[in-house]
């Protein structure tokens, strides 16, 4: 009672953050995709050059199992290895860098995974979302709402079925998935 006393303002503004926190989890816990049944489409200028023209001089990696020639990374220390070893492994048949225009809508906001990756073992034929390259490999490592859009990747793609996997936290390398596989 005192604090809000004291500065009201600040008070009323940490009730409304604490009950917005408390509706967000609420929402994201409860969240269900369904997948419909004829209402699917695709969107082709997911794939647009517009994004890649801009960045080639700048952290673009050359690879040979891409969608593209050149891959984009953000870091040099989690997402320039990772396509490397991407680009190294005769399962890998093609990967890309998922386009920001990608995006699964969440409560919280639009999520846009990280890495697709399409493998061939053995003859069993997987497509890989891999949700975010960071520094940890724990959700409990993850920033702010990170982990709940995760969450909210995993549940949208178990509703798309097939042969979508999609591993429920984040990965430092390559080696991590493919332990998996």
């Amino acid at each position: 009672m005192r604090d809000f006393l004291n500065n009201p303002q600040r008070m009323t503004e940490l009730f409304v953050e604490t009950i917005r926190r408390v509706q967000n989890s609420m929402e994201i816990d409860g969240i269900r995709y369904i997948r419909l049944d004829g209402a699917e489409y695709f969107l082709m200028d997911v794939f647009g050059a517009d994004e890649l023209i801009a960045y080639l001089d700048k952290n673009a990696l050359e690879v040979e199992n891409s969608v593209y020639s050149h891959v984009i990374y953000d870091s040099t220390t989690i997402e320039l290895p990772f396509a490397k070893a991407l680009d190294g492994d005769p399962d890998v048949k093609m990967f890309f860098k998922i386009p920001s225009q990608f995006q699964i809508e969440t409560p919280i906001g639009t999520y846009n995974p990280d890495w697709a990756v399409y493998v061939d073992k053995d003859g069993v034929e997987r497509l890989y979302f891999v949700l975010e390259t960071k520094g940890t490999s724990t959700i409990e490592g993850l920033k702010g709402f990170e982990a709940s859009k995760i969450h909210c990747g995993e549940r949208h793609f178990a509703a798309v079925g097939g042969n979508v996997v999609f591993p429920s936290k984040p990965v430092t390398s390559w080696k991590e998935v493919k332990v998996g596989v």
